[in-house]
């Protein structure tokens, strides 16, 4: 049974890497249609801020802790088991296991088809086997009815199992959630980690990664795109966080 840490206003599950894949292949094999939010400050304070949003995330199949001040913050309300679970170590595993597994991979998002082309190139590199059953890169503008029901229908007749979904959050866990009904697979939002794979962005250094800094890494390698971001939210998550874990603050 998974346990569950509420941090401020967003649920999120106490799991570890394998556990995290083991409920993905059951939810892959069930062909029911779920989704899984990989967590982070960002995801945390657009979970604070919209309801619809929180019921979305809240309403996920699993919230995975991706980020680091999620796992500490998990640690601090009493959850000494919890780890931090990255979303490309559960792409990479999942992507290694598929051919063993027999599990079909797709992947919708990507800033376009040329990283798209370059992950499955890595993906294909780095894990022998993989069965790569769909790829799309979506335009930057909302999909036509025509258009949306056309996707639907490709990953269905692609028979995916698992649909890594690279939009960006909170883009791809609205989506997720649009689409739970109607996909037979469980989708996993990975936000940045298409372009990672790609190596059109950089990843912070392990020691970064190790110490929370990775918004610090992104920020200067991004900073006209992501200075808004985390000027406003990172301040905004250690008070209302600051709030919950000395106070009892509750976010209903």
């Amino acid at each position: 049974m998974v346990n569950y840490s509420r941090i401020i206003a967003m649920n999120t599950d106490v799991t570890d890497l394998d556990a995290t894949v083991s409920i993905v292949q059951s939810l892959a094999v069930s062909r029911q249609g779920s989704y899984i939010c990989l967590s982070n400050v960002h995801m945390c304070m657009e979970v604070l801020d919209s309801l619809n949003f929180r019921s979305m995330v809240n309403g996920a199949d699993m919230v995975v802790p991706d980020g680091r001040p999620i796992f500490w913050a998990q640690k601090l309300l009493g959850a000494s088991e919890a780890t931090q679970v990255r979303g490309q170590e559960i792409m990479y595993t999942l992507c290694k296991i598929s051919g063993e597994k027999r599990l079909n991979i797709g992947l919708y998002g990507g800033s376009s088809d040329i990283v798209l082309e370059k992950v499955v190139k890595a993906l294909k590199k780095s894990c022998p086997g993989i069965r790569l059953s769909y790829v799309y890169a979506p335009p930057f503008r909302a999909l036509t009815v025509d258009e949306d029901k056309s996707v639907v229908r490709t990953i269905n007749d692609a028979e995916v199992n698992i649909l890594f979904v690279g939009l960006g959050c909170p883009k791809q866990e609205r989506w997720m959630a649009a689409h739970k009904g109607r996909l037979s697979c469980v989708m996993i939002g990975v936000g940045a980690a298409f372009d990672f794979i790609a190596g059109s962005k950089r990843q912070a250094p392990l020691w970064m990664q190790k110490l929370g800094l990775e918004w610090l890494f992104r920020l200067l390698s991004e900073p006209r795109r992501l200075w808004k971001r985390y000027l406003k939210q990172n301040p905004r998550f250690i008070y209302h966080f600051a709030c919950q874990w000395l106070f009892g603050k509750k976010y209903l």
